[in-house]
């Protein structure tokens, strides 16, 4: 990956991006409400097991499928991408805030990438309801014309989403920076493996199977008390 490619990219991987994601835990503070998340190690478990049993077969294989769409213009190839991840994912709440953070990041990619012609023909087919606007989607179709290449944009969603984790995580729980960065770390090879392994294969049929974290993300609209939307 050359520098210009490195540098635009990282932009929307960048806790100062306006996405939003600061506002949604992704089912974890129901998890910590409801015991499940306490500390350091259950937190390193919980999320290491959503990205293997979750998102590698679904988040991450939208991601690489969109990166291919961006990378080679093929709009329809995002569309379809875009619909049958917003089938796969069973809380209501996850589809709302992954759809929010996903509406943002396109927008900014439109503006910021002018000559993209697919950014824009999928924003407008997201704006007028034809495209649900996943954050995986829209994330990975930016970083494809970014010149990123599957693999990478893959390994940047997961670590982004995770480092989000870990961001909730210091808030909900008595988990400091300093964990929050071991925490990291002990995911790198995780991260790296799923990135590497996960193919995006037409044939490939988006599938999850993380039941506590679903359920837990399924139950957070009905806490008597939240910080998070999500």
């Amino acid at each position: 990956m050359n520098t210009r490619a490195l540098l635009e990219g990282l932009r929307f991987t960048d806790s100062l991006f306006p996405s939003g994601g600061y506002a949604f835990s992704s089912g974890l503070e129901a998890a910590v409400q409801g015991g499940a998340v306490k500390d350091a190690d259950q937190l390193a478990r919980y999320v290491g097991d959503l990205m293997r049993g979750g998102m590698s077969r679904r988040e991450v294989l939208a991601t690489k499928r969109a990166n291919r769409a961006g990378s080679g213009g093929s709009l329809e190839k995002a569309l379809q991408t875009d619909r049958e991840l917003d089938s796969a994912k069973l809380s209501r709440e996850s589809r709302l805030a992954s759809r929010q953070m996903g509406r943002q990041v396109i927008r900014i990619a439109t503006d910021q990438f002018r000559t993209k012609i697919i950014l824009t023909e999928y924003r407008d087919a997201v704006e007028s309801g034809r495209a649900p606007g996943h954050m995986a989607v829209s994330f990975g179709l930016t970083l494809g014309v970014s010149g990123w290449t599957a693999e990478e944009t893959a390994a940047a969603f997961l670590y982004q989403s995770a480092s989000g984790f870990v961001s909730a995580a210091m808030r909900l729980c008595s988990i400091g920076q300093r964990e929050g960065q071991q925490i990291l770390g002990e995911w790198l090879p995780l991260i790296d493996r799923i990135s590497r392994e996960v193919n995006a294969d037409e044939d490939d049929r988006m599938s999850s199977w993380s039941p506590v974290q679903d359920i837990y993300a399924m139950r957070h609209g009905s806490l008597e008390w939240r910080l998070f939307r999500s």
